[in-house]
């Protein structure tokens, strides 16, 4: 199937490691040119920059501190200016903080928030603002998670919110911009083996997969395939719809 993405300019937020590093990767493989996002431009999101450069694409770093409102319009700014026309914006960093909810600091509960939902209002209404000004059609394609619609039973309540958040976000925003071209959906990971989870993981042999329909907790790369099937020209008639990726833990 020809995606019809070459071409195309992303952003990608959060893609140094993890599900972001593999859309990104995804995404380059695909033709499409990238901002990619970080809070610092170290090592790791240097490494994803030249990965996507050697499969022929343009790609840029940006250091964004997602807490920041002035940081989030800053690197879009920056970003229109690196690629031009902005075609696909990727929401996919996150933060996972943990405490129960009787001792979460009220700080804890607004980073999460601004990071995990503000960061991607601000981005997802600038990229709105610039396409519809433009009169060009876009799509927005949101990481969120199971825990949106589970909850949370590991102390992770101010996660939880945020994602679920995040899902009613795109819907309503899919509501509004959809009819004006611009398409916005989900994705919903379940266990993913990335840096944050890895420990867990090797300590726990058999407990993931115990509760996962498909037996086996998922890579990257499996998520990726999927938002990167959501940026292309056959997923333009998908729209307000949060597509599970657990290997079965949702069935919604």
């Amino acid at each position: 199937m020809d995606l019809k993405l070459k071409g195309r300019n992303a952003i990608v937020t959060g893609a140094s490691r993890g599900i972001g590093r593999a859309i990104a990767l995804g995404l380059a493989e695909e033709g499409v040119n990238l901002v990619i996002t970080g809070r610092h431009v170290d090592d790791k999101l240097t490494e994803v920059v030249e990965k996507a450069k050697a499969l022929g694409v343009k790609a840029f770093p940006v250091a964004t501190n997602l807490e920041n409102a002035d940081e989030v319009l800053t690197m879009m700014k920056e970003a229109e200016t690196l690629l031009g026309d902005l075609d696909i914006l990727i929401n996919n960093a996150g933060i996972w903080l943990t405490g129960w909810i009787q001792d979460i600091p009220l700080e804890d509960w607004e980073l999460t928030m601004d990071v995990n939902l503000t960061a991607p209002f601000l981005t997802s209404q600038y990229f709105a603002k610039a396409n519809l000004k433009k009169k060009r059609p876009g799509k927005i394609i949101n990481v969120t998670s199971q825990a949106a619609f589970n909850g949370s039973t590991t102390g992770h309540s101010h996660y939880a919110a945020s994602k679920a958040g995040m899902v009613a976000l795109t819907i309503s925003m899919a509501r509004e911009l959809s009819p004006k071209g611009i398409t916005v959906n989900g994705v919903a990971p379940g266990v993913v083996e990335t840096d944050l989870i890895r420990e867990s993981i090797i300590a726990k042999p058999g407990y993931y997969e115990g509760r996962i329909p498909m037996g086996r907790v998922a890579q990257p790369e499996d998520v990726a395939n999927i938002v990167v099937f959501l940026a292309s020209e056959p997923a333009s008639y998908l729209t307000g719809t949060t597509i599970d990726v657990t290997g079965g833990m949702l069935m919604r």
